[in-house]
């Protein structure tokens, strides 16, 4: 299954991935991406609530 891009607005990744995307490889991509998911869905089974969106400055990190 292939999101689109403009998708990624809406969980506030989109600064994230373009950043991301001008120094890594694209299959380097795929896992850095599978491993912020990964770690927003243990945040979110840790404190046991709904995961809140919540807009910082952007970084690169």
């Amino acid at each position: 299954m292939l999101v689109k891009v403009k998708c990624w607005e809406r969980y506030g990744l989109k600064s994230w991935i373009e950043a991301a995307k001008k120094r890594l490889h694209h299959n380097v991509l795929a896992i850095a991406l599978a491993n912020k998911l990964a770690r927003i869905a243990w945040a979110v089974l840790n404190k046991g609530r709904a995961f809140e969106c919540v807009k910082t400055e952007e970084t690169a990190s």
